[in-house]
C-alpha cells in the first residue's frame, strides 16, 4: 500500500492443527486468511492492525497485505455476493469459514492476476487441513458459484445494476447477484460502506453527495508530502505535485520514502484536508500553543513550521502516541511533550491557541482507513460526540485572554462538525469563524494528484459573540 499509516504489530497464528502441512503455514494465503478469522470475531469492531508478512518474500508480503485489506475495504460487498450465491448469511458462519470464504471471494471476483484454479485449490486445501475435511466441500461448491458470477470486466463504472466498481477505475460485470435496485443501498453495497452511514451522507449532504463519497472510500490513497515548509523543495523533482500547493505526491517504496523524508526534515506525510485546519489559522500570531490531542505529532509538525515565534506544548493521552511524539521532537528547540495534566497546568489560561484533534469517526479517510467504516454506526458516533464535547469543555480554561480553540476533525458526520460548534456556542458562549467542511475528492481512476481526504474545522472564539 502507498498509505502513509502505521499498522499495529500481529503476531503470525502458526499453531494449525496436526495435519496443517508446513508450507502452508508460510503462504500468504495461510497468512491472510487466519488475520481475517481474528477479524471475524472482532467484527464490526476492527482494528488498524494488518497481517504480519514477517519471513514472506516480498511478492507474497504483498499478496496477503492485498487479501488482507481488500477484504476488509470490500466486505459487505463480498458478504452480498456470498449471500446471494449460496444462500447462506455469512455472518452466522464459524470465524475460519467466514474467512476462507471472504478471502477466496475476494480474490476471484477483484484480483484478475490470480488464477481462479489458484484460488480454488488453496482456499479447499486450507479449509479441509485448518476447518474439518467436509468444510472443503463447502467451500468449493461456494466459492465456484463466485467464480462463475464473474464477467467481463469495463473500462468506467456506470453504476449499472450488474456491476462493481473497481479500486484503479473501471468496473466488473456480475452475473446472478443481483444488486439493490435503490441507488443508496446500491452505493452501499458494491463499494462495502454500511448503508446506515451512506444514508446519513444523503440525508446531510444529499444522495449524488453520499454516493460519490461511498466510491471515493474505495480507492487507494496515494502518499502525499507537505512539502510547503521546505524552501529547497522547489528543486526536487523526485514526486510530482499535487494540485493542492505545497504538497506534492510520492509513489516509491516505504524504504524510499523513510530516506527521503529523513533527508527532508521540514518535510512530511499529510493530506491537504488534514493540512488545511492549521492553514486556515496562519495569519495568527499566537505565542503559546497547546496541542490536547496530538496523536504522533503531524499536525504538531505542523504547527511548529507555521508559527515559527511560538512555543508548542504537545500531549496525548494514549501512552502509545505520546511515546512517539517525544520521540519525533526529543530535540526540537520549541515543541515541548508533556503528560496530559502537566500540559494542562504549563498552559492554564495561557495558551493563545489550542488545537483539538479529536478522537473522531474518521469517515472522511475512509480511503486510507478502510476499517473505520464498520466502526462508524450511530451509537459509536455518539460516544464519539460526547467524549468531543468534554475535550472542547476542558479547553476553554486553558485560554488566555484572547486565546482561540481550533477544533478538527477527519470526519463528515454533522453531529462531530457543525453540531459540535453550534453547541459550543449555545453552552460556552464561543464564535465560530473559519469554518471549513472539505469533502473527499479524487478517486477510483482519478490521478493521485487530486486525491485528497475529507475533514472539518473550526476557529472558537470565546467571549466574542
Amino acid at each position: 500500500m502507498a498509505n502513509a499509516q502505521s499498522f499495529e504489530p500481529t503476531s503470525p497464528d502458526a499453531s494449525g492443527p496436526p495435519n496443517t502441512p508446513p508450507n502452508v503455514l508460510a503462504d500468504a494465503r495461510d497468512r491472510a486468511i487466519r488475520r481475517l478469522a481474528r477479524r471475524a470475531r472482532q467484527f464490526p469492531d476492527l482494528r488498524i492492525a494488518g497481517v504480519d508478512t514477517e519471513g514472506l518474500d516480498p511478492r507474497d508480503g504483498a499478496l496477503a497485505r492485498a487479501i488482507d485489506e481488500g477484504v476488509v475495504r470490500r466486505w459487505n460487498t463480498l458478504t452480498h455476493a456470498l449471500r446471494a450465491l449460496s444462500g447462506h448469511d455469512p455472518a452466522t458462519l464459524e470465524p475460519k469459514m467466514q474467512a476462507v470464504l471472504l478471502a477466496g471471494a475476494f480474490q476471484l471476483l477483484f484480483l484478475d492476476r490470480v488464477p481462479d484454479h489458484a484460488v480454488l485449490d488453496e482456499s479447499v486445501g486450507w479449509a479441509k487441513a485448518n476447518i474439518r475435511p467436509k468444510a472443503g466441500g463447502f467451500a468449493n461448491a461456494i466459492l465456484r458459484k463466485v467464480a462463475n458470477a464473474r464477467a467481463e470486466r469495463r473500462d468506467a463504472w456506470t453504476n449499472a445494476p450488474d456491476e462493481l466498481p473497481l479500486d484503479a477505475g473501471g468496473a466488473i460485470a456480475l452475473t446472478e447477484v443481483p444488486l439493490p435496485a435503490d441507488a443508496i443501498e446500491r452505493a452501499a453495497v458494491v463499494t462495502g460502506v454500511p448503508c446506515e452511514l451512506v444514508d446519513r451522507w444523503a440525508t446531510a449532504l444529499g444522495s449524488e453527495a453520499a454516493q460519490r463519497i461511498a466510491h471515493h472510500s474505495i480507492a487507494r490513497a496515494p502518499t502525499i508530502l507537505r512539502t510547503a515548509h521546505d524552501p529547497a523543495w522547489a528543486d526536487t523533482e523526485s514526486t510530482p505535485p499535487h494540485d493542492d500547493p505545497g504538497h506534492r505526491v510520492f509513489s516509491g517504496s516505504q524504504a524510499e520514502l523513510k530516506a527521503l523524508l529523513g533527508a527532508h526534515a521540514r518535510v512530511w506525510a499529510q493530506d491537504p484536508a488534514s493540512a488545511g485546519a492549521v492553514a486556515s489559522v496562519a495569519d495568527l500570531a499566537p505565542k503559546l500553543i497547546a496541542d490536547i490531542c496530538a496523536g504522533r505529532g503531524t499536525k504538531t509538525r505542523q504547527l511548529a513550521e507555521t508559527f515559527p515565534n511560538a512555543r508548542v506544548v504537545a500531549s496525548d493521552p494514549d501512552a502509545e502516541r505520546a511515546k512517539d511524539l517525544h520521540e519525533a521532537f526529543a530535540d526540537h528547540p520549541r515543541v515541548e511533550v508533556m503528560r496530559p495534566d502537566r500540559a494542562r497546568e504549563a498552559c492554564l489560561s495561557r495558551a493563545d491557541l489550542v488545537l483539538l484533534d479529536v478522537p473522531c469517526s474518521n469517515t472522511g479517510v475512509l480511503a486510507r482507513r478502510p476499517e473505520a467504516r464498520h466502526r462508524a454506526g450511530g451509537q459509536a458516533v455518539a460516544r464519539l460526540v460526547e467524549i468531543q464535547r468534554q475535550i472542547i469543555a476542558d479547553s476553554i480554561p486553558l485560554l488566555s485572554p484572547g486565546g482561540m480553540i481550533l477544533y478538527a476533525t477527519c470526519s463528515l458526520e454533522p453531529a462531530e462538525n457543525e453540531d459540535q460548534a453550534a453547541w459550543a456556542e449555545r453552552w460556552h458562549g464561543v464564535a465560530r469563524e473559519r469554518e471549513r467542511r472539505q469533502l473527499p475528492a479524487g478517486g477510483p481512476g482519478a490521478p493521485p494528484k487530486t486525491h485528497s481526504d475529507g475533514g472539518y474545522s473550526v476557529l472558537l472564539r470565546p467571549g466574542a459573540r
